[in-house]
């Protein structure tokens, strides 16, 4: 680590987000002109469009053999972006859920975190693993396409067409500066990530930290920024679909899509750490389960579920530091979290989901 490290990892990250931002407007503008509808270019371009970031660090990690930065970059990156950002989006203000994320997309994003669970289970997520969530990608794109044809919302489809909807003149001029900037925000995302991963590598080393904190941590939260500034500014618009939906697509995306491929183009597949394994990617899974009940209270994720949300993130980035550092007081935090935070949390979920099924019984009786 030299006294240029810090600086080279700030740019990084900022080169990062600058190329996530300009790729995400270049592509966002040739689908206009293709003709695709702005839902569609939402729910696909910008979601997937934000987590380029993630994609190219992780890809980069995995092929360079620093497989710790490449999954702790994704798992990092999915609960940073639950626990963090909508926490943060629904202090602003509360987010109303829409029903097909309760119906469809969240039980996808705790399938799919249940299946990344199962892959680790051997040590690595293999090529052939890489494959099957490649392939869940694919699917899962396709099937957002066509189901965002059949939308009839027009609070929803006026909402992305707002945000998405700017017209672009169909001219030569205009496709190849929209080309430019497609192809100029890769090549800022390819330097930006390769910064942003030695960087980080000379800091854990010489800090004595390991490399897997590091991508659960610095290097989620850098990665996770185009998501964050994405769905701050759509809740603070009142935009609140694209808040949520860019959120969980995003972190569907990142297991399935950036982990798939970065197994599949890794010499060895992706070693999963016994660390990692046994703590990290459960605290994912627990995540994206809590989504649940918390999505289904009324379909809203309200100012007291946000602050609990962002509390949980506190607790974890507390429990990674003190952990790394072999604190003595470890164990009493984990106590303190285990038999105090949680069942609290438990019965105060439970509690506020008791009127949605109040509610629910009495629609099943006429009443």
């Amino acid at each position: 680590m030299t006294w240029l490290t810090i600086p080279f990892l700030i740019l990084g990250l900022g080169i990062l987000v600058a190329g996530a931002e300009i790729l995400v407007k270049g592509a966002s503008r040739i689908a206009l002109m293709a003709g695709l509808s702005p839902l569609i270019i939402g729910l696909t371009i910008v979601a997937y469009g934000t987590s380029m970031p993630e994609m190219v660090v992780s890809l980069q990690a995995a092929i360079a053999g620093q497989a710790d930065i490449s999954i702790g970059n994704v798992v990092g990156s999915n609960i940073f972006n639950v626990l963090l950002i909508l926490g943060v989006c629904s202090i602003i203000t509360p987010l109303i859920v829409a029903q097909q994320l309760i119906r469809l997309d969240i039980p996808i994003l705790i399938g799919v975190s249940g299946l990344l669970l199962m892959f680790g289970w051997d040590g690595q997520i293999s090529r052939v693993d890489g494959v099957i969530l490649a392939s869940g990608a694919i699917l899962y794109t396709t099937f957002l396409i066509r189901q965002s044809k059949k939308e009839n919302n027009p609070d929803v489809t006026e909402e992305y067409l707002k945000e998405f909807g700017e017209p672009v003149p169909k001219t030569g001029k205009q496709i190849f500066i929209q080309i430019a900037y497609v192809v100029g925000g890769i090549a800022l995302l390819v330097l930006g990530s390769s910064l942003l991963v030695k960087s980080s590598v000379a800091i854990a080393k010489s800090l004595g930290i390991s490399e897997l904190v590091i991508g659960l941590t610095l290097i989620a939260a850098g990665t996770s920024l185009p998501e964050l500034a994405t769905s701050v500014v759509a809740s603070y618009r009142g935009e609140r679909d694209i808040a949520v939906g860019n959120v969980v697509g995003s972190n569907i995306f990142n297991i399935l899509a950036v982990l798939g491929f970065a197994a599949i183009f890794s010499p060895n597949g992706i070693q999963v750490s016994n660390s990692a394994f046994n703590f990290d990617i459960p605290v994912m899974f627990a995540v994206s389960l809590v989504c649940l009940p918390v999505f289904i209270t009324g379909r809203l994720i309200d100012r007291w579920e946000g602050f609990l949300f962002l509390f949980y993130y506190i607790a974890y980035t507390a429990y990674l530091v003190l952990n790394a550092t072999s604190n003595q007081n470890l164990h009493i935090f984990n106590n303190v979290i285990l038999f105090v935070v949680i069942p609290a949390t438990a019965i105060a979920l439970g509690l506020s989901l008791i009127p949605d099924l109040v509610r629910g019984k009495k629609n099943d009786t006429g009443i």
